[in-house]
């Protein structure tokens, strides 16, 4: 047996320290969430305290898709089983995880349950600083930093990558929650849950319009956060990545036309037994924790491990496998240069967070986008290697079909809203500097950022030249740049024809000056009509 075979299998280590971890999670869920009445809403700092929500459910998705590919990838199985058997990191790291445990539950110790709302401003820092103490010592305690570091040199890119469409799920989710209210949908949810309360209960009080369903003793309005729908996306999310690596194992149309299918329909079947079960405990033992259930952390863990065990049972059936197919036994993919890997991908994961991070510290956050322009030249600044690679001199094509986009764009574009308060109640100076760097972030930065990750990384990682493969990269691609943008319908169409343009002759210069050529035009008629809403 040779040493990478020896290591396949993750140490027994790695799996308690594992377990440990999500038994923490589980408990700091419960404190948070189940036995306390924090609600962001009713705080100070209502955009931190979701943020913060949001890091707890990036972990979760991070921590699962890199399991995943830790289960497809053999070779960094191998290394990962090997770092954390053989370079555990010492005392110190169990010290600072254990504290940073501590210091993250102490809040619910010394402030009363009835005051923690009025005070959440002060507890904030405090849970920020015991959660990043908690995730340090914990990840170094699994191994050391010189082993993580060898570990991750060339899949660097492919964690980045990982962790990116880990952070993009939770705002997928919410861009996803209008499809709640298709009222197809919303029948057929509450006419099943009816009929499992039925079981249950004589007295069922439904009123689909209001979203309202129970019974006599306990009834819920359900919300965009409980319908279910993070359930279908993360369910989405984890057959996505399933398929890009196992794509040479599988029958891809049987695998999107029937298992993909079948998973949602699970997705389905398992919210709708959670809604009724989270209504009977409402009824019969405790509202507050039905409610709290409704909206904590446990709908995610829930239905990431219904994620999880899907593809354990498509792993497990030859239907969806080529016949020959040895998952295991599966080679890396090709070799690709890393750093223009990451150069691809890396500058798209600076942008999302840097809006994440306006999001959460500036009560309007549009007054932090020259934070953003700074990230975002910062990142292209490190990646410049990759941007002076793809970006040519555009065809004049491109820059009529980007123009044609833009006029589309700002016709159907919704009626103009007024210019926030805070923007308005800046001087002169300060207003024109903030709306050149408006400007420059959207026609300069933002097309060459986007154009990285969802064409040159997407699209040309699914197009492999045959129809169906290029059909693919073009939805795929389309799809997950709408899902980015508040108007779906006109940022796929556009998400269509940059892809188009990027398959025309296989260069990236000609989508990125199609949606520069977009966005400028864009740019110019929202400056004169004072419309910032229409970027």
């Amino acid at each position: 047996m040779d040493q990478t075979s020896g290591h396949s299998r993750i140490s027994h280590r790695a799996l308690w320290l594992g377990a440990l971890f999500v038994a923490e999670m589980a408990v700091l869920v419960a404190a948070f969430q189940v036995f306390s009445d924090i609600e962001c809403r009713a705080t100070a700092v209502e955009t931190a305290c979701r943020r913060l929500r949001w890091v707890a459910l990036w972990v979760v998705c991070a921590a699962s898709l890199l399991g995943v590919y830790l289960w497809a990838r053999p070779e960094a199985r191998a290394g990962f089983a090997r770092i954390t058997a053989m370079a555990p990191g010492g005392r110190g790291w169990a010290v600072l995880h254990g504290a940073g445990i501590l210091v993250t539950l102490a809040p619910l110790v010394v402030v009363p349950a009835a005051d923690m709302n009025q005070v959440f401003h002060r507890v904030f820092p405090v849970l920020c600083t015991g959660a990043a103490m908690a995730a340090t010592g914990g990840l170094f305690w699994l191994a050391r930093p010189g082993a993580w570091a060898g570990w991750l040199s060339g899949r660097a890119a492919s964690v980045l990558a990982i962790c990116g469409v880990a952070a993009a799920i939770p705002g997928i989710v919410v861009l996803a929650g209008p499809l709640w209210t298709v009222q197809a949908l919303t029948d057929v949810t509450f006419i099943a849950v009816y009929l499992m309360l039925r079981l249950f209960s004589d007295m069922v009080v439904v009123n689909p319009e209001a979203y309202i369903i129970g019974t006599q003793e306990f009834r819920v309005e359900v919300a965009e956060t409980c319908s279910g729908i993070e359930g279908l996306v993360l369910i989405t999310a984890f057959l996505a990545l399933y398929a890009v690596l196992f794509r040479d194992d599988l029958r891809l149309r049987r695998f999107g036309l029937v298992i993909w299918p079948l998973a949602l329909l699970v997705s389905w079947i398992f919210n709708t037994v959670r809604i009724t079960a989270l209504i009977l405990i409402g009824a019969h033992v405790s509202p507050e924790l039905a409610v709290n259930g409704f909206h904590s952390f446990a709908g995610w863990i829930m239905f990431t491990g219904l994620a999880v065990g899907v593809l354990v049972v498509v792993n497990r059936n030859r239907y969806a496998l080529q016949h020959d197919a040895r998952p295991e036994a599966r080679p890396a993919l090709p070799p690709l240069a890393q750093d223009d890997v990451a150069g691809r991908i890396v500058p798209f994961i600076v942008f999302a967070l840097s809006g994440m991070l306006v999001q959460a510290f500036w009560a309007e956050p549009a007054l932090g986008y020259p934070l953003q322009v700074g990230l975002m030249l910062g990142a292209l600044w490190w990646a410049r290697a990759t941007v002076a690679r793809y970006l040519d001199w555009p065809s004049p094509l491109s820059v009529l079909a980007g123009l044609g986009v833009g006029v589309a764009w700002i016709v159907t574009a919704p009626p103009a809203e007024p210019v926030p308060a805070a923007l308005a109640g800046l001087g002169a100076g300060a207003f024109a500097l903030w709306a050149g760097l408006r400007i420059l972030g959207t026609v300069a930065l933002v097309p060459v950022i986007e154009e990285l990750i969802f064409r040159g990384y997407v699209q040309a990682r699914i197009d492999r030249g045959t129809p169906l493969s290029r059909v693919a990269a073009i939805t795929v691609s389309a799809g997950l740049f709408a899902l980015v943008h508040g108007r779906w319908i006109e940022a796929a169409l556009a998400g269509v024809v940059f892809s188009l343009l990027y398959m025309r002759h296989g260069r990236l210069a000609d989508a990125t000056a199609a949606h520069a050529s977009a966005n400028a035009l864009i740019a110019a008629v929202a400056l004169w009509r004072g419309d910032w809403a229409l970027i």
